[in-house]
């Protein structure tokens, strides 16, 4: 009874330890132009699923980085320390300067929209709906901190944050107002097939393993209990 029970536990805690290191793949998007001083257009390729992306701003970015051309100022742990397992491609990216409105519209609804911000640098931002940051860390410029508000639709950064934003729930667009800085940049994501509003039903997991595991500990309480009477 007592090897039985090492090696149930043994297999649990590794069972348990997989789903606690457990990360994913967030498709980035691909920016393909600069389409005016405030606006650029990109592209989401989730598996096949072409997702179009538009950026427009009430006031001037500072620069564009399209397909790849630029430097990688996506470096370091602060996209990669939670569960995502890719940082942004090197040098997509879009960089803002003056403070204003900035909207990023899709051309299918998704869920769960991932922001990747770099630099943002005494911000005081407030977004369109609630989000919560997947991970912050450093980056390219350094280290950050973010304070969330209290109704949890935007923060206060201090120091030179990076890090991943998560706006869960389905979205065709997202807003959000910064504050004037010499740049800070950002990028958008999304999680893959499952993801997309609407999804295959067999691109979604069903929680067996989950299930078999309950189980399990259950018929070895009840074995423990009745060896112990």
């Amino acid at each position: 009874m007592k090897s039985i029970t090492r090696v149930f536990s043994t297999t649990l805690l590794f069972f348990l330890f997989s789903l606690n290191a457990y990360s994913y793949p967030v498709y980035w998007t691909d920016w393909l132009s600069e389409d005016s001083p405030s606006s650029a257009t990109g592209q989401l390729d989730i598996g096949g699923t072409i997702i179009d992306v538009s950026y427009t701003s009430s006031s001037n970015h500072y620069f564009t980085q399209t397909t790849g051309a630029g430097t990688n100022y996506w470096s370091g742990d602060a996209y990669t320390n939670g569960s995502i397992d890719n940082a942004p491609p090197a040098a997509e990216l879009i960089a803002l300067g003056s403070a204003g409105d900035v909207t990023i519209s899709f051309s299918s609804a998704i869920e769960n929209v991932y922001i990747a911000i770099n630099s943002w640098n005494g911000q005081d931002a407030l977004f369109s709906t609630p989000i919560e940051f997947e991970s912050t860390g450093s980056g390219y410029w350094g280290n950050g901190t973010a304070t969330m508000n209290s109704s949890g639709d935007g923060f206060t950064a201090s120091g030179e944050l990076h890090g991943v934003i998560i706006a869960a729930g389905s979205h065709t667009s997202i807003s959000f107002t910064h504050l004037t800085e010499v740049w800070h940049g950002f990028t958008i994501g999304v999680a893959g097939e499952a993801d997309i509003v609407d999804p295959d039903p067999d691109d979604i997991p069903e929680p067996s393993l989950i299930a078999i595991f309950a189980l399990g500990l259950l018929m070895l309480g009840r074995l423990q209990l009745k060896n112990t009477n």
